[in-house]
């Protein structure tokens, strides 16, 4: 019997509603409970976290691994190496890899990579539509039983209407969430960045808003007509979070989830250091992401909603790329942020100012993602996996993306600095992170 104790941190837990300074005791990889920090007794390792903050590990249900077919961008062991750094226990692959993962023998290869990297719990979904080619449904009850928590064509949209309703239909059979990219392709139109004021200042083709919108409203009502179980990955405008709202008024049991890009930057980020009277006119292309970054205003909107509860879930949508794929005009450059590693850090500077505290921030990372995919994890109840992050709220730290455990180092965050650190992480009650030089 192995025990261990993580002494004096501030255990914020909101599954359990607890947030107080009080110790955390593992015994065999789950939590056996908790104990008064003058409380005596014999343990095997002693972790003291005075001024920390004790959490359950986040858990993120967005991310991009890139294994099998790009492992130069990312493979499972540096992608779960990168999110253990960023305090993430367990993260939900998407299948948008090559080949596309549309079986029960590609659901096998990703979980046993996750188990070969030691890392964090990595659990891929597999594709609605086979190869992702919006033509005919993969066999998901196949893919279910296999271990897919879910499906999504997801670098897609399920565009066919058709399509998306059997989906959401076959849902209510094998209980896993249809995930949808909402983007109308035609009203995107090509588009590589907000439509509005940036784009016509740097000339560069704009997506509206509308082409999400449009794809919100419609898998609402296919949902409304099914009954089945919609997830709404990335959404990124104002207009689509009150049309989440109204759904949920009406009693539809949709989730949906928000990026910590989207809640933090917006399309200025763009002009990097762009200077409107000075040429060659340039752009930051670590900055351009699918759905793009949005105004300000969208910004505030979701950030209200995520705190109201009508968005459930922050997800990452990490998404790493080459050096090449962003060294490049803004049209060819990749969509994409590697955002594994700086979720924390952005969040906190939204409980910074005011905007979100963090009670919220740790609910939407763990207990609601585990709630929307049904997942046991995201508590510190007793019997639970001793799924943990500390980290130190207080702690500034300047982004060097050439240091990032994640092969991506495609990030507009680098060389910003950010409050808020992981010191540690635990999966199982196992160390597989500990910050050097803390």
């Amino acid at each position: 019997m192995t025990r261990m104790r993580i002494h004096n941190g501030r255990v914020i837990d909101p599954g359990q509603r607890r947030d107080e300074v009080i110790d955390l005791v593992i015994i065999d990889g789950r939590v056996d409970g908790y104990v008064h920090p003058d409380a005596e007794g014999e343990f095997d390792q002693e972790f003291d976290a005075t001024r920390l903050t004790v959490a359950p590990g986040f858990v993120d249900l967005h991310c991009h691994l890139r294994e099998p077919g790009f492992e130069d961008k990312e493979t499972v062991a540096t992608g779960s190496m990168a999110a253990v750094a960023g305090g993430f226990t367990t993260v939900c692959c998407m299948p948008n890899t090559n080949p596309t993962l549309d079986t029960a023998n590609d659901i096998a290869f990703v979980l046993a990579a996750g188990r070969r990297a030691g890392r964090a719990r990595v659990l891929p979904l597999g594709t609605v539509t086979r190869g992702e080619r919006g033509r005919e449904l993969s066999d998901m009850a196949e893919m279910a039983q296999a271990g897919a928590i879910g499906f999504s064509d997801d670098g897609q949209p399920v565009w066919d209407a058709r399509m998306m309703r059997l989906a959401l239909t076959q849902s209510l059979s094998h209980t896993k969430p249809i995930v949808n990219h909402c983007e109308v392709p035609e009203i995107a139109d090509g588009g590589v960045m907000n439509e509005g004021r940036v784009s016509d200042l740097l000339g560069l083709r704009g997506q509206p808003p509308a082409a999400e919108e449009v794809m919100v409203a419609r898998d609402i009502e296919l949902a409304r007509l099914t009954g089945g179980r919609l997830h709404l990955a990335h959404i990124s405008t104002a207009r689509s979070a009150d049309l989440v709202r109204r759904a949920k008024r009406d009693g539809l049991a949709i989730t949906a989830e928000v990026t910590p890009h989207h809640l933090t930057m917006t399309e200025d980020w763009i002009l990097g250091d762009w200077e409107s009277t000075q040429l060659p006119r340039t752009y930051d292309t670590r900055a351009k992401v699918n759905p793009p970054l949005r105004r300000d205003e969208d910004r505030r909107a979701l950030v209200a909603a995520l705190s109201e509860g009508i968005i459930d879930v922050i997800a990452t949508d990490h998404a790493p790329h080459r050096s090449i794929d962003k060294e490049c005009t803004f049209e060819e450059a990749a969509f994409g942020i590697s955002g594994l590693e700086t979720a924390l850090g952005s969040l906190v500077g939204l409980v910074d100012a005011g905007a979100i505290s963090i009670q919220s921030v740790i609910r939407r990372l763990t207990l609601e993602p585990c709630r929307t995919f049904e997942l046991p994890y995201g508590t510190l109840a007793p019997g639970a996996p001793a799924d943990i992050v500390i980290f130190d709220p207080n702690a500034q730290w300047q982004v060097a993306a050439a240091r990032l455990h994640s092969k991506g180092k495609n990030t507009p965050l680098d060389g910003h600095t950010l409050r808020g650190r992981v010191v540690m992480t635990l999966v199982d009650g196992k160390v597989v992170y500990e910050r050097q030089g803390r």
